[in-house]
């Protein structure tokens, strides 16, 4: 017998289902569209897990510590720009700012006008209230 005979005829089996109308229950109502598509969507077992092996991934820099002569010519620095303080002095600061959620941390350099040195403070504060922390400052650039 040839297969294609034999597979209509299998296909014929089955003919009285393809013209049947769809059931619908009267207890329940239908699903929408969007609800069915989230019954595939994929599942994630492990929640957060991704994010953080990228927080593992980030890396963060050692804080420096200065040498006793970096100190002194630090110390010349901040004595300059006590004295020039009422003109205004543009600066250049490097400082260290502790990562809040691992060892370690960034260096960052910011430049603008130095407004004051709090000395109860213990920070260098810029004309845009920017306020730097004396202990965590590597360089200091008088422009």
């Amino acid at each position: 017998m040839n297969k294609n005979v034999q597979f209509f005829k299998e296909d014929k089996k089955y003919e009285d289902m393809l013209l049947m109308h769809h059931p619908v229950s009267e207890n329940h109502p239908r699903m929408p569209l969007a609800d069915r598509a989230a019954q595939f969507a994929p599942f994630a077992a492990l929640t957060g897990y991704e994010e953080e092996v990228n927080e593992t991934a980030r890396l963060t820099d050692q804080r420096i510590e200065l040498d006793e002569y970096e100190k002194s010519v630090l110390d010349q620095r901040f004595q300059y720009i006590r004295q020039c303080l009422k003109s205004g002095p543009e600066i250049t600061v490097t400082y260290f700012e502790q990562d809040e959620r691992k060892s370690g941390g960034h260096y960052h350099s910011v430049t603008g006008i130095a407004e004051k040195i709090d000395d109860a403070g213990r920070c260098i504060v810029m004309r845009n209230k920017t306020r730097i922390p004396i202990e965590d400052i590597l360089e200091l650039e008088i422009c």
